[in-house]
C-alpha cells in the first residue's frame, strides 16, 4: 500500500508554489496527508468492525493441545 509512504517523499513537494490560502505547498501536501491516512484508517475501520479479529475454536481446547511439545 502506496498512501502512508508517498508523505516520506518530501523532496517531490519541498517547494512553495502553488500556495493554499497563503500557505505554501509544502504544508498544505502534509496536511492533506494526514486527512489520507485518516480517511483510509476510518475505511478499514468501518470495513472490518464486524467481522471477529480471530476465527472461534472448532472445540474447547484442551491444555494438553495447547503444550508447543505435543506432537500429533
Amino acid at each position: 500500500m502506496i498512501i502512508p509512504f508517498w508523505i516520506l517523499l518530501t523532496p517531490l513537494y519541498n517547494r512553495e508554489d502553488p500556495a493554499l490560502f497563503g500557505m505554501p505547498f509544502f504544508y498544505w501536501f502534509q496536511f492533506v496527508g494526514i486527512a489520507i491516512g485518516v480517511a483510509c484508517t476510518t475505511l478499514v475501520y468501518l470495513g472490518t468492525r464486524h467481522k471477529p479479529a480471530t476465527a472461534p475454536p472448532s472445540e474447547p481446547a484442551d491444555v494438553d493441545d495447547l503444550d508447543e511439545g505435543n506432537a500429533r
